[in-house]
């Protein structure tokens, strides 16, 4: 399986060759029927996938996966779409997911502004998850940034009114860059106060990664910004 996407100039990610066990590789011969998604079936039908209509949950970027399928266990009130390039992280989201027999959840291994232009409906995600992103640190790498308004607009529109974006960082300086164009994205008000980072929510687990990082004195920002009824 390779992931899915349209050529572009500028990316927000690197596609990293990675090396896939043979039992992510199995995963995908077994488990990706159940909960594979392609970018190519044209608009996702939420309420004919998952047999149910039940609130959205959208996360770009899910990484090996462990969070997001624990949310997806912790949540079986919701439906869960992950989007990611990186066939590690699918194969091992899918096979753990398929042994546990968690059933809402499904994956798009494709570029996510594709998804978000051709497959996501505008007005159908209750919540829309972005932990993490690349921070691409070096001013010269900025352009590369997924948080820039025009992503925003993309988020924007797949948000039904009042529905919320989700966005945690754990580079300081990248959190003033989500907070800036944040606060100044039409349609948006920060749900917690103007210019103000969020407690972590109850539904978001703390990750290894971030559990390093914390022994090492790292910091985490949360922001949470909702969509107005009348944006």
């Amino acid at each position: 399986m390779r992931p899915e996407y349209k050529p572009k100039a500028i990316r927000s990610y690197v596609i990293r060759a990675g090396r896939i066990t043979e039992g992510q590789r199995a995963a995908f011969d077994r488990w990706w029927p159940e909960y594979g998604l392609s970018l190519h079936d044209g608009v996702f039908d939420p309420e004919a996938s998952y047999g149910r209509r039940a609130p959205l949950v959208l996360e770009i970027g899910f990484g090996m996966g462990d969070s997001l399928l624990a949310m997806a266990r912790a949540e079986p009130e919701k439906d869960f779409i992950g989007i990611e390039v990186h066939p590690p992280g699918v194969g091992r989201l899918i096979n753990r997911a398929g042994e546990e027999g968690v059933t809402n959840l499904r994956v798009y291994m494709a570029d996510a502004i594709d998804v978000l232009d051709d497959c996501i409906a505008p007005g159908s995600v209750d919540r829309f998850q972005l932990y993490f992103p690349d921070p691409w640190h070096k001013k010269k790498h900025h352009k590369r940034r997924i948080v820039q308004p025009e992503f925003v607009g993309r988020v924007r529109k797949v948000l039904k009114a009042e529905g919320l974006f989700h966005l945690a960082t754990d580079w300081q300086a990248y959190a003033e860059h989500m907070q800036e164009v944040m606060e100044s994205a039409p349609g948006f008000t920060n749900a917690v106060a103007p210019g103000t980072y969020a407690e972590r929510p109850s539904y978001r687990p703390i990750t290894k990664f971030e559990q390093r990082g914390a022994r090492l004195g790292h910091g985490v920002w949360d922001l949470l910004y909702r969509v107005q009824r009348d944006g």
